[in-house]
């Protein structure tokens, strides 16, 4: 631990990841992004900018930072792709013939979505909060090569990672200056979800009441 560098009072996620890059190193960081990716509550916000921080207090390297973090990424994405896979597509046409205001046909859409933009997805998904974990579940859906999954995976994630753990190496004590950004990107990500999904239930309730006379008519 650097003299010029202490480590600050930490405690919660942030108390954790260090105890854990402390006493495994590498594979520690890689541990603690493989259990976010799995646990999406979990803010790779905090996790990937500590293990810049243990890189800077000499438990890790910071070349290995990236490197172990982007492992457990991977390894992450690989546990929701076999999710994914084993739901298949027919089990979630079942699931959403139950579920209210929800047709199969929009798993058939989503579908002809992801095999026109599925690798774009799977790429650009790895750098955008919450989607990072959810979109490997659909590529497992979908049965994308794994090769190929897993390439963008680690290519998208080595990107997202590199940000933050570079970020946290250089800002050492002050790492927890790099929330307030990575929070504008949550609360935008957040809000785009919240007003697709109020657009997608307002639109369906609407089709939904026109057709109720129309099924009237024909009994």
């Amino acid at each position: 631990m650097s003299a010029t560098d202490p480590a600050p009072e930490l405690d919660g996620i942030a108390r954790w990841t260090v105890d854990l890059m402390e006493t495994l190193g590498g594979p520690g960081a890689g541990l603690a992004i493989f259990i976010e990716n799995i646990f999406p509550p979990i803010p790779s916000e905090v996790v990937l900018p500590m293990a810049g921080f243990a890189a800077r207090l000499g438990d890790l390297s910071l070349a290995g930072a990236i490197i172990w973090t982007t492992i457990g990424s991977v390894a992450g994405a690989w546990v929701l792709y076999g999710l994914g896979a084993w739901l298949g597509h027919d089990r979630m046409r079942a699931i959403a013939a139950r579920m209210p205001l929800v047709d199969v046909e929009d798993v058939d859409r989503t579908t002809a979505w992801f095999a026109r933009h599925g690798t774009k997805a799977v790429f650009f998904g790895r750098m955008l909060p919450i989607f990072r974990s959810f979109i490997s579940i659909p590529a497992g859906t979908e049965r994308m090569g794994l090769l190929v999954f897993t390439l963008l995976t680690a290519a998208g994630s080595l990107i997202w990672n590199s940000i933050f753990v570079v970020a946290g190496y250089v800002l050492g004590a002050n790492w927890h200056a790099v929330d307030p950004y990575a929070s504008v990107l949550q609360y935008i990500v957040i809000g785009a979800v919240l007003v697709a999904v109020v657009w997608f239930l307002v639109g369906r309730v609407r089709r939904r009441r026109a057709q109720r006379p129309v099924e009237q008519q024909v009994r």
